[in-house]
């Protein structure tokens, strides 16, 4: 049986300020990148993400960003290697310490935002990232795009990688994410999102954005937790590859590090 697991972006509200439904999400998914503040997230609404997703047996996730509150991490920051290691390994510890008092602990890393996109080629950001986890430890895994930068320097690092497709996202002929500035970057129907999903599971390829096929490895699948409708579009993709004989399931098992 085929097998996938399916993500989503959560804890991304701020103060009296709520971004998305994280408690119907963490119905729907099996594993919750829960942001580290940097970008979004206070430390009541991380509490209460990490002890809403423990109770749901979720899979939690580190989502460390750039500095960039004001601009939700979307925005590029010319940090310097060794002040960015020391800024994802801050989030992680912070994010791992509000887990343990809320029961359940931090098993993998995913960045966000603008970080996720520079590391998929940039070797120096790639590297912190890469350091970071792997100064914290080497049996936490990390989450990011096929075939990308970040994903070679963790793997020769000695850290278990996995690999990413994003379902409510368009991608270019060369697999990249096509820029949330252009016009088509987003998905908004449910059906054709969760039929692209099921062709990415089953046959490992999706169309871009041009009409070309390409192939893309996917080891779990993301829908963003604060894109409109993000909890319908959850709920049909997951009945579409449960239906399509597909086992959604956490892709990190065992113990997590808290």
């Amino acid at each position: 049986m085929p097998v996938i697991d399916l993500n989503a972006d959560l804890g991304e509200g701020f103060g009296r300020w709520e971004l998305g439904d994280d408690d119907a999400m963490l119905d729907v998914v099996t594993s919750a990148n829960v942001a580290c503040g940097f970008h979004a997230g206070d430390p009541r609404s991380l509490a209460n993400t990490l002890h809403a997703a423990g109770t749901r047996s979720v899979v939690v996730g580190a989502h460390p960003a750039y500095r960039d509150l004001a601009g939700f991490g979307r925005r590029y920051v010319d940090a310097s290697p060794a002040e960015l290691r020391a800024d994802v390994i801050y989030q992680i510890g912070a994010l791992q310490a509000l887990a343990r008092a809320s029961d359940t602990a931090v098993r993998y890393v995913k960045p966000h935002g603008a970080l996720y996109n520079t590391i998929a080629h940039d070797r120096a950001h790639a590297g912190a990232v890469v350091d970071a986890v792997a100064d914290l430890d080497l049996d936490l895994p990390v989450l990011g795009p096929a075939g990308s930068v970040f994903l070679e320097l963790a793997r020769d690092a000695g850290l278990r990688v996995y690999a990413e497709a994003f379902a409510d996202r368009t991608y270019t002929p060369d697999g990249r994410l096509v820029s949330r500035r252009e016009p088509g970057s987003l998905l908004h129907d449910p059906e054709e999102v969760a039929a692209r999903m099921v062709r990415l599971v089953h046959t490992g390829t999706l169309q871009a954005v041009d009409g070309s096929v390409i192939a893309l490895e996917a080891d779990s699948i993301c829908v963003h937790g604060d894109s409109p409708g993000a909890v319908g579009t959850a709920r049909a993709v997951r009945r579409a590859l449960e239906a399509a004989g597909i086992d959604v399931r956490p892709f990190v098992t065992g113990p997590g590090i808290s």
